[in-house]
């Protein structure tokens, strides 16, 4: 029964074998999440899309193909968007999220970077089933730059955690835009030495990720972080982390500075109340 739901073959309604599909593809052992998913990615598109535009078809289904599926194929993005019923949110990522990909495919074309197939082994000997496994690195190194916007978006946390070194702006954008990114991996994110600066910008604006202490300190004491950025959260860091930040030469003089000078203005302020008291 479960390999026939994998393959979309119960005798039940179009709407609901994708509905099982997705339930499939969500969760559950590895294996049947692979089927399931592949299943989904080859199914009639004229049909895929229509039940993405069925305003009855359950939120969980859309959000999961505009998550998982809509970046690689743009008609199942535009099936998502004709839908009344597709939640305010969802759309605005799934809008921004194409369009993301839309400005790496424009840029990539203008800029007629030769690229090398995808899944050919750079240092293959020649010879037929003697190739090495390709590590996650490897395969990032061997994307194109659209490749990578969407690996960045839907991809695991290990494909992330590469990718927002990437030097491309586009691909760094998509990264933080990537609806599995935690808090734990911003966390990490914020204190990286070799992160791409945009990363570190797009962390700083965003109102979430600066409810989190953690993360604003780590902003700070980064000589990565753009100084534009750090200035503004200087004055939201404790006195303990203040003095550190004070002393800490790795930072721009302009941010230990800033330190300093808050320090002492507390300290003024201090002593005037004493002073007032007596």
């Amino acid at each position: 029964m479960r390999r026939k739901a994998c393959r979309g073959e119960l005798p039940v309604s179009l709407q609901e074998r994708i509905e099982i599909l997705v339930v499939l593809a969500a969760g559950g052992e590895e294996e049947t999440q692979s089927t399931a998913l592949h299943t989904l990615h080859s199914w009639p598109p004229e049909e895929l899309q229509q039940v993405l535009q069925d305003p009855a078809t359950p939120v969980a289904v859309l959000d999961f193909v505009a998550k998982n599926l809509a970046p690689d194929r743009k008609d199942l993005g535009d099936a998502l968007l004709r839908n009344p019923s597709l939640p305010d949110l969802l759309r605005e990522w799934l809008v921004d999220a194409l369009t993301l990909i839309a400005e790496a495919e424009s840029s990539e074309s203008s800029e007629n970077t030769p690229h090398p197939p995808a899944g050919e082994s750079e240092d293959s000997s020649g010879e037929e089933g003697k190739q090495k496994p390709i590590t996650v690195l490897q395969k990032t190194q061997r994307m194109t730059v659209v490749q990578r916007v969407k690996a960045a978006l839907t991809g695991s946390q290990e494909e992330r955690m590469i990718l927002v070194r990437d030097s491309n702006r586009l691909v760094a954008r998509a990264v933080m835009q990537s609806p599995k990114l935690s808090e734990h991996e911003v966390e990490t994110y914020a204190s990286m030495k070799d992160i791409c600066e945009e990363a570190l910008r797009l962390i700083a604006l965003n109102r979430k990720f600066m409810r989190l202490y953690v993360v604003v300190r780590a902003l700070v004491n980064n000589p990565r972080t753009p100084i534009d950025m750090s200035l503004h959260l200087v004055p939201r860091i404790n006195d303990t982390d203040l003095k550190l930040l004070a002393l800490n030469r790795n930072v721009p003089d302009t941010i230990r500075h800033t330190a300093e000078k808050i320090m002492q203005r507390k300290k003024d302020v201090a002593e005037r109340k004493v002073t007032g008291k007596r």
